[in-house]
């Protein structure tokens, strides 16, 4: 990430209407990608959790669903600032911007929902329901700027860009995907000591 945000701020080229605001570009982009990857790791561990009822895939899932949400608060942070200085407005009810708000908010229910009813299956099977049912919006979002009128979208539907800033824009995917492989073992393993702390805890009180 040092290396990426070097690249970010001393090679890449300052883009000439933007300035210095076009630089939350290398993070807003890859941030959006690895929230709908971790959401598609939510998805995918939600249907083998509901079909094996392994609580291996529970803690995959529900450890995906928190990095997420954490990487769609960054888009729906950095972008009001990139949409500040391209659209001279800091938020619009455009497709991509509000389907990238209902995404988040359904991910934070998700959590909400693990977090205030009573732990058991039965939890786990809502949560993955949920799981499941939430990463329908990442097409949604994804493709927003194609299935909706160009009149009432502000992002494009492609971007050129300059090979210095191609680079750059790669080299951040690269460091992203391994901060999200990061964060995703990391969190993983602390689950699955909570749960072992939690079992040995029941244990003791019996």
């Amino acid at each position: 990430m040092f290396i990426a945000l070097l690249l970010v701020f001393a090679y890449a080229p300052m883009e000439k209407t933007m300035g210095m605001a076009q630089k939350i570009f290398y993070f807003h982009v890859p941030s959006a990608f690895m929230s709908f990857l971790s959401f598609a790791v939510v998805f995918v561990a939600s249907i083998l959790y509901l079909k094996s009822g392994d609580d291996k895939h529970d803690r995959i899932a529900s450890s995906a669903a928190e990095i997420g949400v954490i990487f769609s608060l960054l888009v729906l942070l950095t972008g009001p600032i990139w949409a500040r200085s391209a659209w001279g407005v800091w938020w619009t009810w455009e497709p991509r911007l509000t389907t990238t708000l209902i995404l988040f908010l359904i991910f934070v229910g998700y959590l909400m929902l693990r977090s205030y009813a009573a732990a058991g299956a039965q939890m786990k099977k809502y949560s993955a329901v949920v799981g499941i049912i939430g990463f329908l919006d990442v097409p949604l979002v994804y493709w927003s700027v194609s299935w909706w009128a160009p009149e009432v979208t502000n992002h494009p539907s492609g971007l050129e860009l300059e090979p210095a800033m191609k680079f750059v824009l790669n080299f951040s995917f690269v460091a992203f995907i391994i901060l999200f492989v990061f964060l995703l073992l990391k969190r993983i393993d602390l689950e699955k000591i909570r749960v072992e702390l939690e079992s040995k805890k029941e244990e003791f009180l019996r």
